[in-house]
């Protein structure tokens, strides 16, 4: 049996833990993360407020679980949107004629030079910041990497004798793809799909930051950052646990992508 990468464990619990918080949230926080109390304006941690409270009298923690949920349904959906787009791409690019593979690609090029976050602002500043404009940007923002990714696998796959023969028994490309390539490249979407989730978490904490990400008073931890930077000599914990939780689950999900990696294509660990 083989033994479990540390990188994928690390991640994966570190990923768990972060989708406990989410789930919790929905049924149980200390407070209100939306309630205001100005009597408690920027109290110092204690056992009311186990990570103080912000400005405006809210409690840290609160708004943490609450984000952490709002961060995980834009990354969830965002991949969504890339994965339902990107995957038949890289298929259709990986099985057309050459003149019309080059064609997507190329296509897909175009996109890769529209960075997630200048796309998603250009979003926001036509069609209004919300968290919808937001999933889309960053999902369409990252549909090249999912299309060049299972392009280079479906390749590999049409190379194979099992596709060959089904071509030379006469068999329409539509069932190759579902039968053949789409499973056969469903270990990269998932590697994939992990890596783009940290990307999305990245993103949608720094659309929050400049203001066109989810919009007040639902939590963000991008939000929290920014509303921090008054008080990053007086109250540095403001800035340090957003901070932390997005750097965790950028971590998290990177490793998580790692570990998967190696453990779909062994060749990789035994070279490290």
């Amino acid at each position: 049996m083989r033994r479990l990468n540390p990188s994928l464990v690390v991640g994966g619990v570190i990923v768990v833990l972060i989708v406990l918080t989410a789930l919790v949230s929905f049924v149980w926080t200390p407070y209100d993360a939306t309630l205001v109390d100005p009597a408690v304006r920027l109290a110092e941690p204690s056992w009311s407020h186990w990570f103080g409270t912000d400005k405006f009298g809210r409690d840290v923690l609160s708004q943490l679980m609450v984000g952490s949920r709002t961060t995980l349904f834009v990354g969830l959906v965002a991949v969504g949107v890339a994965a339902v787009i990107g995957v038949p791409l890289g298929i259709l690019a990986a099985m057309s004629r050459r003149w019309a593979a080059e064609l997507i690609m190329r296509g897909n090029d175009l996109l890769l030079a529209f960075p997630a976050l200048l796309l998603a602002i250009m979003f926001g500043a036509v069609f209004g910041a919300s968290t919808l404009t937001a999933m889309i940007a960053i999902g369409i923002a990252t549909v090249p990497s999912f299309a060049r990714v299972i392009r280079s696998g479906a390749m590999q796959v049409m190379r194979t004798e099992y596709v060959l023969a089904a071509r030379a028994a006469g068999r329409k490309p539509f069932p190759i793809a579902l039968r053949h390539v789409l499973p056969n490249v469903t270990s990269l979407i998932t590697v994939q799909a992990s890596v783009s989730f940290a990307i999305a978490v990245l993103a949608e904490a720094a659309l929050s930051f400049l203001g066109y990400g989810t919009p007040p008073p639902t939590p963000s931890w991008g939000r929290m950052l920014q509303e921090s930077q008054e008080f990053l000599f007086s109250a540095p914990r403001l800035a340090v646990f957003p901070g932390v939780a997005i750097a965790l689950a950028v971590l998290g999900f990177n490793l998580l992508g790692d570990g998967l990696r190696d453990r779909f294509d062994p060749k990789l660990e035994d070279r490290r």
